[in-house]
């Protein structure tokens, strides 16, 4: 069975002296995707993302010879088609417009470095950070971009983040974010999207939202992620005016026989569809950008079955992207959380700004 999936990382590079004076950073980390929509990409990318502890905390001894010899030769095939339906010219949507969401936010802070990574796939996290040293990044603030506090995610970025740091010799003044669920600047821009929706399409019967699902346990051990999906969920209906009745949370993309967070997308949505609860606008404010759970899941699979099921139709909101009101949100956020990034970028005559890398 296999442990590891790349090299060790070596030590942080000394600090280039032709990198100017100190300077602040801002790496903004989201999940990961494929290099490619193909079984040997999808099942590379699984085996990382499925051997994180913090994702499945089963014991290795039980769980990897059943990820290896069971789930990733099952599963990759089957991951590897649903990616393909969405590929674009650009490669995966996630990937291309978490790129475009870095840049534009690094045009809104001319005061940082600011840079993306992905917390299981490339850019790795480990590598970003070793080029925001190089560059003279002396202050660091990392912001998974997971609205919603899990584990499961977010400390999984600051584990990756710590990993890294702890191999340096000088390590930064670091700042790592927790979670964004009820800022008042990303619930008005995600409340926003949805006037737009309704401005250029109509009105839906139903507003659903959807965010991802994670294992009762897990909630049951302590993990703030059901309750915050709920004070996000009941921020943004406030913010749009909606009645009780009017909207819904469900939790989509569950894995295995155990249960997960309920109630379900899909057996919402065949619920509502037996029903002919008519058309249901579903929005996905767990996602800073699209990708395979919204694009595939919630856009191709939940409003075909809606439909089968006896619904008039599904129309799936946009994630913020790299909305206007989306950069400007995480702007402000990243500034009130690190007045430095306030600041003019110290640079020294000559040196070429960095800004948001690829």
């Amino acid at each position: 069975m296999h442990t590891a999936f790349r090299p060790a990382p070596p030590a942080s590079a000394p600090r280039d002296p032709s990198a100017g004076p100190a300077r602040t950073g801002v790496l903004l980390v989201n999940l990961g995707t494929p290099e490619a929509p193909t079984p040997a990409a999808v099942r590379r990318y699984l085996a990382e993302f499925l051997h994180d502890h913090r994702v499945v905390d089963l014991t290795r001894w039980l769980w990897c010879p059943v990820l290896h010899f069971i789930i990733l030769p099952l599963r990759s095939p089957k991951v590897a088609k649903a990616y393909a339906s969405i590929w674009t010219p650009e490669g995966s949507p996630l990937l291309a417009l978490t790129k475009r969401l870095t840049q534009r936010v690094a045009a809104a802070l001319p005061g940082a470095d600011v840079r993306f990574a992905m917390r299981y796939g490339q850019p790795s996290v480990a590598s970003v950070l070793r080029e925001m040293d190089a560059a003279g990044c002396t202050r660091i603030v990392v912001l998974p971009m997971y609205p919603q506090y899990s584990a499961s995610t977010a400390a999984s970025v600051h584990d990756a983040v710590m990993k890294e740091v702890l191999t340096w010799r000088r390590q930064p003044d670091l700042r790592l974010l927790q979670d964004y669920h009820v800022d008042a600047g990303w619930v008005a821009a995600v409340a926003d999207s949805v006037r737009a929706h309704w401005a250029a399409n109509g009105r839906g019967d139903k507003l659903l939202m959807s965010f991802h699902g994670l294992p009762q346990r897990f909630v049951d051990a302590g993990d703030p992620y059901a309750a915050q999906c709920r004070a996000s969920a009941e921020a943004i209906a406030g913010a749009l005016g909606l009645a009780d009745g009017d909207w819904a949370l469900t939790f989509q993309s569950r894995f295995g026989r155990e249960p997960w967070l309920q109630p379900y997308t899909d057996k919402t949505l065949e619920q509502w569809g037996a029903a002919k609860a008519g058309t249901v606008d579903v929005l996905c404010p767990g996602f800073a950008v699209d990708c395979l759970e919204t694009l595939e899941e919630i856009a191709e699979q939940n409003a075909h079955a809606y439909v089968e099921a006896g619904g008039a139709a599904l129309r799936y909101i946009p994630a913020l992207n790299d909305a206007p009101a989306h950069v400007a949100a995480l702007a402000a956020l990243l500034t009130r959380e690190t007045p430095s990034l306030a600041e003019p970028r110290p640079q020294a005559e000559g040196v070429a700004s960095h800004g948001a890398h690829a």
